[in-house]
């Protein structure tokens, strides 16, 4: 359980940037060459590098260099651990909130039989 629990803290931590969403968002329509990546964001290629390994590190990513191109691809597994997470989290307060919703239609009813 403990190692479950860090590693979706780490999971969560590299998706907690907004950029390193964007790659990861990216990488699921299929791998691409770090310049591609780094394109549409206003910042230079060192401090770029530092959200792939940041993701790569937090196994959200894999690349291999490929001559003298590094191709990044998604590590789906590992993103679907953060997913599984949240879905559980989901029903969870769905359920909490569906219960929520019973008890006031059922206080509701009980007003307006006292009222009338």
């Amino acid at each position: 359980m403990e190692n479950y629990q860090s590693s979706l803290d780490s999971a969560f931590h590299a998706l907690a940037d907004p950029t390193r969403r964007a790659v990861v968002s990216r990488l699921t329509k299929g791998p691409a060459r770090v310049k591609e990546l780094a394109e549409p964001f206003d910042m230079g290629l060192p401090s770029f590098m530092k959200h792939l390994r940041v993701l790569e590190k937090d196994g959200l990513i894999s690349s291999e260099k490929v001559g003298r191109v590094r191709i990044c691809r998604i590590n789906t597994e590992r993103l679907a651990a953060a997913e599984a997470w949240l879905s559980e989290q989901r029903e969870l307060w769905q359920a909490r909130t569906d219960r929520l919703a019973d008890y006031v239609e059922t206080q509701m009813s009980r007003s307006f039989e006292d009222a009338g």
